[in-house]
């Protein structure tokens, strides 16, 4: 449970941290990707029941990601997220199924050892 907590407050002062560094020129931004799936926060972190409007955002985020630009602006932007906090590997593994759980097509594996500059 602690470790949990932890990893939310961490969770939430890498998005802070993100979303006010300077962004490359894709159309999704980094503060967009973070409040596309700012719903599934408390199920990556904890598990449970999937909250529609989490799959409401992992649509949208990747609806509006149509250039290689997004899509690869996206990718980075989740890796930064992941590289700036501690998780277990159960919270790797929910936060890489989101797109299979909501039905999404994502073209690269949600993960800190995808290279992002190889999404098309």
């Amino acid at each position: 449970m602690v470790m949990a907590k932890t990893s939310v407050l961490e969770f939430v002062f890498l998005i802070l941290m993100v979303t006010s560094a300077p962004m490359t020129e894709a159309a999704v931004s980094c503060n967009q990707v973070v409040n596309y799936l700012r719903p599934c926060i408390s199920y990556v972190s904890n598990g449970g029941t999937l909250p529609s409007n989490c799959c409401n955002g992992v649509r949208g985020l990747y609806g509006a990601a149509q250039t290689t630009t997004d899509r690869q602006g996206v990718c980075k932007c989740l890796k930064s997220v992941l590289n700036g906090i501690r998780y277990s590997p159960r919270n790797l593994a929910l936060a890489a199924g989101l797109p299979k759980q909501c039905n999404v097509n994502v073209p690269y594996k949600i993960d800190p050892s995808t290279n992002c500059d190889n999404v098309k």
